[in-house]
């Protein structure tokens, strides 16, 4: 699970879509490790119009994929609207790297039908006034 946290808010994604938390606030806690991306200059508002084109477009809750378009490709893609910087490419490499094992091989076609969610988080969305 990876995730960016800006404006306050923890923001992520999931075959539910975009949603959001307190930091640390889903089910799975605290992250094991932060990796510090450095500050923005985009203000809260133009963010979550941001956020609100993606979840409508090309971050829609039916179009997660836990190994091709994931909480780190989103994770990512924020990354590089927020700061210009990319997250570190031993996280966006790991889905490549577990199928290109025997054992990920194996474990696609059921890893393939499993729809994920970190519990604990509201789904975004800018028409509602959640963030």
């Amino acid at each position: 699970h990876t995730s960016i946290i800006v404006h306050k808010d923890e923001f992520f994604y999931g075959s539910g879509g975009i949603s959001s938390c307190a930091p640390g606030g889903t089910l799975l806690g605290p992250p094991d490790t932060v990796v510090d991306l450095g500050n923005t200059e985009v203000t809260e508002e133009i963010f979550l119009e941001y956020l609100s084109s993606l979840g409508e477009s090309v971050f829609r809750g039916e179009s997660y994929n836990l190994f091709e378009h994931n909480c780190n490709t989103f994770s990512n893609e924020v990354a590089q609207f927020l700061t210009g910087k990319k997250i570190p490419s031993y996280i966006t490499d790991l889905p490549s790297e577990v199928l290109a094992t025997p054992f990920g091989q194996a474990l696609r076609p059921l890893l393939d039908s499993i729809q994920i969610q970190p519990p604990g988080g509201n789904t975004f969305s800018r028409h509602n006034g959640q963030s």
